[in-house]
Formats: C-alpha cells, sequence, structure tokens
C-alpha cells in the first residue's frame, strides 16, 4: 500500500491560515493598518468600494520595504517583528505572526507599490491566489500602498456568506475606531465609495474620543491615571448618567493593542455599583502599560484575547482607580437624608448672646408608683368620656370577611362576570373593582381566584402591539417638534442607523441626515411626552446594533425597544 500522508501546497496552506486570520473586509483592513502603524507611518488613509468586496485600498508614509521586502513579505511566517521565541515576551508591534499578507494574498488579488526613503525607485508585485503575477520597478512616492480587489475570489462559500454592504461596513467601522483610539498622534482618512466618513486629524486622545463619537459623547468623559509598579492605566470613563442598556463602547487596550477581557470589564461596572441601575453599561476608554513580560498576547490569531500574569491585583488596581475619578470629580452623589420635621439650625453668630436651654421637670412625677398618669395629672382621665361618638356610623360598613373554609382559597367574593380580562380590560371604565399595589401591580378578582398584573409589563405588551399594527399598516402618527433636535453619532452607528430610517419612519420618527453622521430630529412618535428624543434614538440604535438585516426582526426589536421606553414606569 502506498503512504497516504503528503505535504499540502503553500496555496492550499495559506488560504486554510485565511480562514482564522481573514474573517471578512474589517480583518484585511485591520491587519493592513496595524501593519503601517508599525511601519511608522504618521498618515494613513483607507479607502473602501462596496463595503471592501470590491476593493479595499491603505495608503500610508512609513519607511517602505525595499524590493527583497516586499516580495518576502508575503511568504508565510515571514516579519521584521521577532527573531526568535524569546521575542514574543517582549513585543512592541502590533503584529509577529507573519501570517496576515500571506492570508489576504491567498483569497484575493493583491498590488503593492511601496519606496524607501533611500531608494530612488520603489517596487509593484501583483499577486493572486498566492501566485505572484508580475515584479517591476515603479515610481510611486515613500510608504506603502496596498490595494486588495476581489476578496474571497477563490473561496466562494466564504464570499457567500458575508453580510450586507451596511453590516460590512459597520464591521469595518469598528475595526478602524479600534485602531484610530490608540495612536491620537497620526492622522487617519476613510473614504466609503467616494465619501468621505472619517477625517481624524492627529491631537490628543480626548480630542480623538470627540473626533469619533461626537463632542457631547466626550464631554461626559471623566479621566482615570493611576501609576503603579505592577501597571499604569489611564484613560477615560463615563459619568453614571452616561449609563446605558448596549453600551458597545467599551475598549481596553494594552500596550496599544486593542483586546477583550470580561473579568477587567467586571472590575469596572464594580466601580459604579449603586450609581447605575443593574443591567445598564458604561463606556470606557482605559489603557494598560505592562511589562511585554508579563503579558501574553499569543493566543489567538485576531489577538484579542490576552492573558495577564497578574490578573486578581490589577481588577483591585483597576477598580480602585475607577471609582477614584467617580469620587474626584464629585460624581458619587451624596447621602440624602430624609429633612422632613428636621429642627432648623441656624447659622453661627459669634457676637450673638445664646442663651443655654432651660430643662422643664414634673418634680411629682414617680415612674414607681401604680397609677403614673394620675400623678401627673390626676383630673385628666385617660379614655374620653364622649368615645362613643367616634364609632358614629360604622354600623353601615360591611363587615369583615370571614375565614375561608377549608379547601377555600380566597373566602366567599361576589362572583366576576368575565373568568379571564385583559390588561385593556382591566383598564377600562367598564372594568370590575380592582386594586393597586405599591404603584406596581393591578390586583382584581376572577373566577378562579385572583389575578394580579405588572403594570409596566401590561403596558409594554400594549404599546408592543400598537407599535407593530403601525409598522404593518404604515399608519403611525408623528408629532411635529417646535426645535428639531440633533443627535450625532459614531460612524458605525451612523451606518446602522440609515439602515433603519424605514422602519423608524414606520414608527413615526421624522429624520433627516445632515451629514457628518448627525441627523435632526424633525418629529416623533405621538404618545411618548416627556421622553428626550436625542438619548431615546441612541438607545433604540444601540438595541438593535446586534441584530440581522431581516426586517421583521429589526421591527420587532424596535417596537419593543420603543415600548419599553415609553411605557408606565413603576
Amino acid at each position: 500500500m502506498s503512504d497516504v500522508i503528503h505535504l499540502l501546497p503553500d496555496s492550499v496552506a495559506n488560504q486554510i491560515a485565511a480562514g482564522e486570520v481573514i474573517q471578512r473586509p474589517a480583518s484585511v483592513i485591520k491587519e493592513l493598518v496595524e501593519n503601517a502603524v508599525d511601519a511608522g507611518a504618521k498618515t494613513i488613509h483607507v479607502v473602501v468600494v462596496d463595503a471592501g468586496r470590491t476593493s479595499i485600498q491603505v495608503i500610508d508614509d512609513g519607511k517602505g520595504m525595499s524590493e527583497t521586502d516586499a516580495r518576502l513579505s508575503f511568504e508565510r511566517h515571514a516579519t521584521s517583528k521577532i527573531a526568535q521565541a524569546d521575542d514574543l515576551f517582549a513585543l512592541h508591534t502590533m503584529g509577529f505572526r507573519g501570517e496576515a499578507l500571506a492570508s489576504i494574498a491567498a483569497v484575493a488579488h493583491v498590488e503593492l507599490q511601496t519606496r524607501r526613503e533611500e531608494d530612488e525607485v520603489g517596487t509593484r508585485i501583483l499577486i493572486a491566489g498566492s501566485k505572484v503575477v508580475s515584479q517591476e520597478p515603479v515610481s510611486c512616492p515613500v510608504g506603502s500602498n496596498f490595494k486588495v480587489e476581489n476578496l474571497f475570489f477563490n473561496v466562494p462559500a466564504r464570499r457567500k456568506f458575508l453580510k450586507s454592504n451596511a453590516t460590512e461596513l459597520s464591521n469595518i467601522l469598528t475595526a478602524f475606531e479600534r485602531v484610530v483610539l490608540v495612536y491620537p498622534d497620526i492622522h487617519f482618512t476613510l473614504h466609503h465609495n467616494g465619501t468621505e466618513m472619517l477625517n481624524l486629524k492627529a491631537g490628543s486622545l480626548r480630542q480623538r474620543i470627540s473626533d469619533v463619537f461626537g463632542r457631547q459623547y466626550s464631554q461626559d468623559m471623566l479621566p482615570v491615571e493611576v501609576h503603579t509598579a505592577m501597571c499604569t492605566i489611564t484613560g477615560f470613563v463615563s459619568k453614571p448618567e452616561g449609563a446605558r442598556k448596549k453600551s458597545g463602547h467599551d475598549y481596553f487596550f494594552v500596550n496599544g493593542r486593542y483586546m477583550k477581557h470580561p473579568y477587567f470589564h467586571k472590575a469596572v461596572i464594580t466601580a459604579y455599583d449603586r450609581l447605575i441601575p443593574e443591567g445598564m453599561q458604561v463606556p470606557y476608554f482605559l489603557y494598560f502599560e505592562v511589562e511585554p513580560a508579563d503579558i501574553d498576547v499569543n493566543i489567538h490569531p485576531t489577538k484579542t484575547e490576552i492573558k495577564f500574569e497578574n490578573e486578581q491585583a490589577i481588577w483591585q488596581i483597576l477598580t480602585a482607580a475607577v471609582r477614584d475619578a467617580l469620587g474626584k470629580f464629585c460624581e458619587v452623589p451624596a447621602i440624602d437624608f430624609d429633612t422632613q420635621g428636621s429642627p432648623d439650625i441656624p447659622i453661627f453668630d459669634p457676637e450673638r448672646q445664646v442663651d443655654p436651654p432651660q430643662p422643664r421637670y414634673n418634680p411629682d412625677y414617680n415612674p414607681f408608683t401604680s397609677n403614673p398618669s394620675s400623678s401627673r395629672n390626676s383630673s385628666q382621665p385617660r379614655t374620653p368620656s364622649s368615645w362613643e361618638a367616634l364609632y358614629q356610623g360604622l354600623e353601615k360598613e360591611p363587615s369583615f370577611t370571614p375565614a375561608p373554609e377549608e379547601g377555600e382559597v380566597f373566602g366567599p367574593m361576589t362572583e366576576p362576570k368575565d373568568d379571564i380580562q385583559t390588561p385593556e380590560t382591566i383598564l377600562s371604565d367598564k372594568s370590575p373593582l380592582h386594586y393597586q399595589y405599591k404603584g406596581k401591580y393591578l390586583m382584581t378578582a376572577v373566577k378562579s381566584g385572583l389575578m394580579i398584573i405588572d403594570q409596566y409589563r401590561a403596558d409594554v405588551r400594549i404599546l408592543y402591539d400598537r407599535y407593530m399594527e403601525q409598522m404593518s399598516s404604515h399608519t403611525a402618527n408623528t408629532q411635529k417638534l417646535l426645535f428639531p433636535e440633533v443627535v450625532q453619532f459614531a460612524p458605525s452607528d451612523a451606518v446602522l442607523l440609515e439602515k433603519l430610517l424605514p422602519e423608524l419612519a414606520n414608527l413615526g420618527f421624522d429624520l433627516s441626515d445632515l451629514g457628518g453622521n448627525s441627523f435632526a430630529v424633525n418629529g416623533v412618535p405621538t404618545g411618548i411626552d416627556g421622553l428626550d428624543p436625542v438619548r431615546l434614538l441612541q438607545q433604540l440604535v444601540g438595541d438593535t446594533s446586534t441584530l440581522t438585516s431581516q426586517v421583521a426582526s429589526l421591527n420587532s426589536q424596535l417596537a419593543l425597544s420603543l415600548a419599553r421606553h415609553a411605557a408606565i414606569q413603576t
């Protein structure tokens, strides 16, 4: 029998590796932009066509590559970041595996133009499916220009399962934000289909947050800064009033690298204990500086999972730092004591003569006498003489319900007309007698016993059915605003909002695009008086950020989210 084990060709091995590293167009942008940062670029331009399906181009002014390095950079495990295994524990660059360019070239058509400052001409390389098509000298500026076209052209299953352009563009913006928030000293631009979406000038970190998420967003941030022998933590956390049900803007960075860490996320939320409602999230931007030897970033190909050597100690430092930021800027509310019936304490005046209080007591009082009341005032009886007048008319009131018989749950009561009643019939004028308990629950008698209804959940159900009917029949009513409100979104949220505009219009919202990720709220649905339209829209977009593009699920989630905000708050 012949041997059955054989080595895979490089092109097949690269396609297998690309399945882990390159998952969607956003992965291509992440890898190319990180390489540009490692090359020392001060200006990085990203140009995207059709959400990355047609073309992705990343242009930087870094140090560029020589002719040999440009050709070798597309080989697997070819990198300039590390030379030996010990270098993994002293990383100061974003990339180090040497798999990104090889994985991209395995599933797309790639064109590279690059030149070093000391070279007179640059190098142009064309690669398709890991095969070098051509390599020739070219006149180009200093830096690198990567152009990736026809992504997944040879992996039709992967290309078929890409999401809609709006979803993929949202993922691109999310990946782009994770890089630009680490390097505020680099100028970034992002264009999509010829339209400039982001133009981020070099500046401070707070200015970068303001440019990406809006001016109002950065104004709600509190600075965090703590320096210890174990780590340094800097950045910003939100004020308690900035809490949302689904934040989506919680960022951890370690030595300039984005990471996901649920354990540290719990540390931040713990610092807001009793300051925000349970289940709410707060946005934050926190940057850790630790020794590279104390962390391990070589866990997952995406390099978003990082292991710390002293996780528990850093957890405590992080919680203390966030609490210190909240307390230092007077964000922790003072205890509000009940002042009803408290004495009026005057302002102290040192020149005013104050007489000491004179105690008063009854010298005849003796608690050990047989009738203490007679010693205090023997002429005043304990029981009023006309006590019968206090009970006049009570004989007309119904008597108390006797205790239930054995096997009887609620005792005898008047049998209601209907066996089961809906929340609408209970709240109507023709409903039987019902009671409200602690302003939260409605209680009414039914044939089988007692029915208790959560007032808030019942109202949510009624409003949800109403909104779903309005969206299906396009009969929603809009209340025009006297003065339109302006709401600004992050670029990823603005893309999602544009996709939701038809559904929001069916609910009764009247929105107009002002450009620059800003929208004017000209009208809101009727029946939501007292709600802030700006905050309401932000919450609606946040609640639908994780959904698919199916219209039915979007309508259901929008109707449910609006019903929860418009319902009676108990």
